[in-house]
């Protein structure tokens, strides 16, 4: 590791992987800071290996470096790469589908792209101390082994809640309630044709009355464990996870998902059909779906998410539907987009009002609750990464603010480098 770097990104998960690598292809020294011990984030640590969406209305709308280690990841692994297919009517989700692939070989992959890039990885470590001072940041960052400080011009806060911009004093944005959390996992030993659900599903409720199991515990909407097993416990149950953003919330979050599990599998073996039930994995880490933004420089509307609004500063394109889950276990607010929106995240959503020298990739860019649900999602974050590595880049090539680097700059490395910004839209990536 160096003392100074051009670039230093803190968090490795969806945003941050794609941030660093970009960065460190055109020129920029970066540093990327992960407090575990993978890249990937959601799609690795929490088991949501089906990033959504690259396609929408029949052409690629998300491409670049994200696609580039999905598709990547398609190959290695014998799996045919998707390409766009036309709509055949307003609702056609079917052809805007997520992508499925194998989670250690994206790892691997990302770890690959980002050494060939020239990225310096860290990983186990996190920022414990964030200043500007004499036309730079200095930060200290917590290894095993102690605090270590560094010198950056610029840094990128990929976190996903927003740690660095809060370390560095900006002001972030506490919803009063947040969607809950998911702990992913896989679960077998049953035949779920020959169970009796409504009988199950009498044994739940009582269950439920007893205190001996939550109705989160084994679904979403509070209608029974049928899901749950039908999908063999894969992204089936929900956990309220208030403050994850901190150290102290997300222990409790990663307690309580614990718990859950306990209480399912021992309601499960108990009932008929369900005796060698067992759990064959569960993730590291809840997935945790929501937690601060950042009060940026421009906010982003669920009116405008929904309008399908193209921003004067738009630096990448964003799609999935309205998709809020609710915390008091009732299901989810769901929307879909209407035909042919295509929504865009402008340059100011991932600037800190007030900073300097500063971006935020991921799901805390600045935005209202319920576009933030749409943002929040995996392809949307890679769009967002790229947008920010390349900012970051030519920021510290240059001197100049990200605020104040010409767009057209901005645009045409991004659309060099192979992503798809929004006045391209037309066509499909490579």
């Amino acid at each position: 590791m160096k003392h100074e770097y051009d670039v230093i990104v803190f968090g490795g998960g969806t945003a941050g992987t794609v941030a660093a690598i970009q960065a460190g292809r055109i020129g920029a020294s970066t540093l990327l800071v992960e407090k575990n011990g993978i890249l990937g984030g959601t799609m690795t640590l929490g088991g949501i290996n089906a990033p959504a969406h690259f396609f929408a209305w029949g052409k690629q709308i998300i491409g670049g470096i994200g696609w580039e280690l999905v598709r990547r990841t398609l190959e290695e692994t014998g799996c045919p790469i998707p390409a766009p297919r036309p709509t055949q009517g307003p609702q056609d989700r079917q052809n805007m589908y997520a992508v499925t692939m194998d989670r250690g070989i994206y790892a691997a992959l990302c770890d690959e792209a980002a050494i060939q890039a020239g990225v310096d990885l860290l990983f186990h470590a996190m920022p414990a101390a964030i200043a500007y001072q004499e036309n730079g940041w200095t930060v200290t960052i917590c290894t095993k082994t102690g605090l270590r400080k560094l010198r950056a011009k610029v840094l990128i806060d990929a976190t996903g809640d927003a740690n660095a911009v809060h370390l560095a004093g900006f002001e972030v944005v506490h919803p009063d309630v947040v969607q809950p959390a998911t702990l992913q996992m896989y679960c077998s030993g049953y035949d779920p044709s020959t169970i009796d659900f409504d009988a199950l599903r009498v044994a739940e409720k009582q269950a439920i009355s007893t205190g001996e199991l939550k109705s989160t515990d084994v679904g979403w909407y509070d209608n029974g464990p049928a899901t749950f097993l039908h999908n063999h416990g894969s992204n089936a149950n929900h956990l309220q996870a208030p403050h994850a953003e901190t150290s102290d919330g997300k222990t409790i979050a990663e307690l309580e998902a614990r718990k859950a599990v306990l209480r399912m599998h021992r309601f499960f073996r108990k009932q008929p059909g369900l005796e060698n039930f067992r759990v064959d994995w569960i993730c590291s880490e809840a997935g945790i779906r929501e937690t601060v933004t950042i009060k940026g420089k421009q906010t982003i509307s669920v009116q405008d998410y929904e309008a399908g609004k193209t921003y004067e500063d738009a630096v990448c394109n964003a799609f999935y539907p309205i998709d809020e889950h609710l915390n008091d276990g009732k299901g989810i607010n769901y929307r879909d987009l209407k035909p042919n929106t295509l929504p865009t995240i402008p340059r100011g959503a991932l600037l800190p009002e007030g900073s300097r020298f500063l971006i935020v990739a991921g799901r805390c860019v600045s935005s209202d609750r319920e576009a933030n649900s749409g943002l929040r999602v995996a392809c949307s974050c890679m769009a967002m990464g790229q947008a920010a590595g390349v900012m970051a880049a030519l920021s510290a090539q240059s001197g100049v603010d990200p605020n104040a680097l010409p767009l057209k700059d901005v645009l045409a490395t991004l659309r060099e480098q192979g992503a798809v910004v929004p006045e391209d839209d037309s066509t499909s990536a490579p």
